[in-house]
């Protein structure tokens, strides 16, 4: 059985640069999809200081306003003053689009490549994972560290602390006992971006108050852990203008914070026809679903694909020693109750929607949004 003494994972707000870019790129597939379901988008974008450039392969029978588009994530994220480094109004943007490669097109039609089905958009392999450790089968750092970043922002947006910007981190340090169950915090380390001439006992003050002191259960703060709050003593220039953002760069944020191994592709600005993201939310619930039926308490469920292949090349599962029965039989659920092909996966998931935008932040799994269809459980 896996067993860890301790372990560490961090999140962002959606106002940090690299989940900005995220943002802009799933609010272009969106606008795609509400527009044409079958939009093919592979979409990156890259924030600096008042420049925002979009770029990528996009084949739809639909009309994007990038512009628009960028300056409406924006200025939901919150940049909306020029002391913040960033403001929605007055950034450039730069589109560079093309459409898709007719090579890679005709692997992902049906009918058109070697195979007759709908195949894979790339070969690669994903991996899912669930654990009991919380209420949405997350493991708890990162699941703590997302319930700080949201926190974040909901104090900013609320005006509870009118004084904060849109960037920020979390990071959360958990001990484990010696039944592998999460038993204390260690250390939490947040930086949040701020307006000038703010005193630091003040910023430190009310994270702890209205942040922390919120979010993460008083058991796990029982001792209080080591605080790391804003340890450079100041965060005013944040966002691109501190740091640039790019697309895909906080991909272990988007799953397990680390907790679980990653295939390495980004899910943002991919349509569905993009195994790197559908699949790997197909993952996401087979595990989820081994968990919740308790055949295991932890479950790590991979899958690879060939592009232009509609059947997965390799399926795996391991339970880590936590499997109620044998993994053979759990495979064997599994290949039972889960279409695991591209258009099995689009189709039962119901991909071809707008629903994007709501991923790019705070995790694509544990998050009981309705639009989040790979978080229901359905395996007897």
């Amino acid at each position: 059985m896996l067993f860890r003494k301790s372990f560490t994972s961090e999140s962002v707000t959606e106002g940090h640069p690299d989940k900005m870019a995220d943002r802009i790129s799933d609010s272009v597939l969106d606008a795609a999809l509400s527009q044409d379901k079958n939009s093919r988008v592979a979409c990156e974008t890259l924030l600096t200081t008042d420049l925002a450039v979009i770029a990528g392969e996009i084949t739809t029978t639909g009309y994007i306003d990038m512009e628009k588009v960028a300056r409406d994530a924006v200025k939901d994220i919150g940049y909306n003053s020029s002391e913040m480094g960033f403001n929605w109004k007055n950034f450039s943007v730069q589109p560079h689009i093309h459409s898709q490669s007719a090579d890679i097109s005709q692997g992902v039609t049906e009918g058109e490549g070697l195979h007759a089905q709908q195949g894979a958009g790339d070969q690669g392999m994903m991996f899912g994972f669930a654990c009991s450790e919380t209420p949405t089968l997350m493991p708890a750092p990162i699941y703590y560290a997302h319930k700080l970043t949201e926190q974040l922002s909901h104090v900013r947006k609320q005006g509870i602390v009118d004084y904060f910007y849109p960037d920020g981190k979390s990071q959360v340090s958990l001990s484990y006992d010696e039944n592998n169950e999460p038993s204390h915090i260690d250390a939490i380390v947040i930086a949040q971006q701020h307006a000038d001439g703010i005193e630091h006992d003040k910023i430190k003050e009310d994270i702890i108050e209205h942040v922390i002191k919120k979010v993460i259960p008083s058991n796990l703060l029982d001792p209080m852990p080591n605080l790391h709050i804003n340890a450079t003593g100041r965060f005013v220039t944040g966002g691109p203008h501190g740091d640039c953002g790019l697309t895909g760069r906080k991909i272990i944020v988007d799953t397990y914070g680390g907790y679980a191994r990653h295939g390495g592709g980004a899910f943002s600005g991919k349509d569905p026809s993009k195994v790197d993201r559908s699949a790997a939310y197909a993952a996401r619930c087979v595990a989820k679903n081994v968990v919740a039926a308790g055949l295991a308490s932890r479950c790590e469920f991979s899958l690879a694909y060939s592009i232009g292949v509609d059947k997965p090349v390799s399926l795996d599962v391991n339970t880590f020693g936590t499997n109620t029965e044998s993994e053979d039989s759990i495979l064997g659920k599994i290949n039972s109750v889960f279409d695991l092909t591209p258009s099995g996966i689009i189709d039962n998931f119901d991909l071809k929607r707008p629903i994007y935008s709501n991923t790019s932040a705070y995790g694509h799994f544990g998050r009981e949004h309705p639009d989040f269809t790979w978080e229901k459980v359905s395996l007897p």
